[in-house]
């Protein structure tokens, strides 16, 4: 089993791995939009969920896998209102891969939060 780090402070505050591979399958922890260069947060909503692809193919990468090979998505987002905002983003991303998908309208841990990603991937 290979535990990958993002490098977060929240990883370790937490006590969880940014992803998890295990035989061929990948698991990507929620993630949010920080953008973890800057440590900031954009407002937009379609920039956070930008920045979730950002961070999330960085894991997939360091764990061998690639956005193509995910298979499971859940987004959690804050409000109802925005997946029209972050629905181009997740097209632009998951539109051509198609993984079976889940949209959850609910409250994050910080109120800058708007959009949390969360993908499995299988690697055949």
């Amino acid at each position: 089993m290979l535990k990958i780090s993002g490098g977060s402070a929240f990883e370790a505050a937490l006590g969880y791995s940014r992803a998890v591979v295990k035989g061929p399958w990948c698991f990507v922890s929620g993630v949010t939009g920080y953008d973890y260069a800057t440590m900031t947060m954009p407002d937009a909503a379609a920039d956070q969920a930008r920045n979730c692809f950002v961070t999330i193919i960085a894991a997939l990468t360091k764990g061998g896998f690639a956005l193509s090979d995910v298979v499971r998505v859940q987004y959690s987002v804050t409000d109802a209102a925005l997946v029209d905002e972050i629905a181009p983003v997740l097209g632009h991303y998951m539109g051509d891969i198609r993984p079976a998908a889940t949209m959850v309208i609910c409250g994050l841990i910080k109120p800058e939060m708007k959009v949390e990603i969360e993908v499995t991937a299988l690697k055949e």
